[in-house]
């Protein structure tokens, strides 16, 4: 089962968005949710400007970026969990951490492959905050124009610390955890937890 192909547009539009806010100020502050997010678009940004082997395409460089500066953004552990559904519950804590790890690497590899779709007319407007800043869970709105028309890409975020976390993501009404939930339910039909695994490890 190829999960790497699965939402490409979605994933696409999530490192554009990244990329393109670039210009925006330097330091901000991680507590507004919405700075949160320019915060990562800026540093990952100026990553790839000073790393010629990733503005090239190359994959390892690619990789290496998405590992240090979109990855630890992301909480994995959720994701995971709300993308496999009922069967976490039944899953064993090394089931777990192989999922974890397995899913991990399947949106790695996705991200990676996004920044290729990259380029320098790609653009990014922040839609005003309309939540509640010092919620839990809160919502960033943003429009992402890349070549085709503008996209709608909302975060989803949760509070950690004095900072935030991303853990699930929309673009144009698809979240990202649903349309992985559905994919993982039916390979889980098909040959259980490990079977999911084995999967997502190919």
């Amino acid at each position: 089962m190829k999960f790497a192909g699965i939402l490409r547009t979605t994933q696409a539009a999530m490192i554009a968005g990244f990329l393109s806010a670039g210009a925006m100020q330097a330091a901000v502050a991680a507590q507004d949710p919405n700075q949160f997010v320019e915060q990562i678009a800026n540093n990952t940004l100026q990553a790839v400007n000073q790393n010629e082997a990733a503005k090239s395409g190359d994959v390892s460089a690619i990789n290496g970026i998405v590992t240090q500066y979109l990855m630890p953004h992301i909480n994995m552990e959720k994701t995971t969990r709300l993308a496999v559904g009922q069967p976490w519950r039944q899953a064993t804590p090394q089931q777990r951490s192989a999922l974890v790890n397995g899913f991990k690497q399947t949106l790695l590899r996705t991200y990676s492959g996004a920044f290729r779709n990259v380029t320098p007319s790609t653009t990014i407007t922040m839609q005003p905050f309309r939540g509640d800043a010092n919620a839990s869970d809160v919502v960033v709105r943003s429009t992402i124009t890349a070549g085709q028309g503008p996209i709608s890409v909302d975060y989803r975020l949760e509070k950690a610390g004095s900072g935030w976390k991303i853990y699930d993501l929309n673009v144009e009404n698809i979240w990202l955890i649903q349309n992985y939930r559905n994919q993982f339910a039916g390979q889980i039909s098909q040959g259980g937890i490990d079977g999911l695994i084995k999967a997502l490890n190919r």
